[in-house]
């Protein structure tokens, strides 16, 4: 499998408090990938150092098949280059429909030339459709957004980003508010998204993990603790110890 991110040695002092602690994490090309760990263990600061909104004190961060530093990128830049992040709430255009949400997010030229003689045309709203249909959203096209459930506003975030058609998603405890039935559809389409591009999963629900059937990184106090399968990791005493707070 190829590796697509590589997060070798990276640190991030906050105050005199080390957020990331020497982290090494890598991902592959169509792999999906959950990261837990109790509250503190670094994983929000880990996704900013990835999508550039904080700069590490030390490491590398490389990223695609050509080893580009996402160090020497802006935030912007990253995510030119194919990182999308989906935050823990869910953030779209209320006052506009879902068809709306998912034409403005289509990865077409953003000039303001480009903006101006943009027209939208049967492809767009063919790509739309698909867009809609994969995130189950298709019979939802007309509804304004904040007519959505929560679950729902979250699967058209999804959706808005993979319109933009990245390489690595990064998704903030999709599963926190969620109807068991909402839980379940989200499983299956993050585990959907992974068969074309990267995805991590930061959740703090195990039952959610366990369904996404994925490799587990464990990470405490800003490195990685345990990695391997679900089983695997729950059954690692230093995981254990820090679980139930040995």
């Amino acid at each position: 499998m190829t590796t697509l991110l590589e997060v070798s040695g990276v640190s991030k002092t906050f105050d005199g408090f080390k957020a990331i602690n020497n982290l090494s994490f890598q991902i592959g090309e169509r792999e999906l990938r959950a990261v837990i760990g109790p509250n503190g263990a670094g994983k929000t600061t880990f996704m900013d150092i990835v999508t550039g909104k904080t700069r590490p004190d030390e490491g590398r961060i490389v990223y695609g098949d050509k080893g580009a530093s996402l160090l020497k990128m802006s935030e912007s830049r990253i995510a030119q280059a194919g990182i999308g992040r989906k935050f823990q709430r869910p953030t779209v255009f209320e006052d506009q429909t879902v068809f709306d949400n998912l034409m403005m997010a289509l990865k077409n030229k953003r000039g303001p030339i480009a903006a101006l003689l943009y027209r939208l045309d049967q492809r767009d709203r063919e790509k739309v459709a698909a867009l809609a249909e994969s995130i189950g959203l298709r019979a939802s096209l007309p509804r304004p957004a904040g007519e959505l459930s929560h679950g729902q506003k979250q699967w058209l975030e999804i959706g808005m980003l993979l319109a933009q058609e990245p390489k690595l998603l990064l998704v903030d405890e999709p599963a926190a508010g969620m109807t068991p039935a909402e839980r379940e559809h989200t499983t299956d389409l993050l585990k959907e998204a992974a068969k074309t591009r990267a995805v991590v999963v930061v959740e703090h629900d195990m039952e959610f993990v366990r369904r996404l059937d994925c490799k587990v990184t464990v990470l405490h106090e800003g490195s990685v603790l345990a990695e391997g399968s679900l089983d695997h990791v729950t059954k690692n005493q230093d995981v254990i110890d820090v679980y139930l707070g040995r």
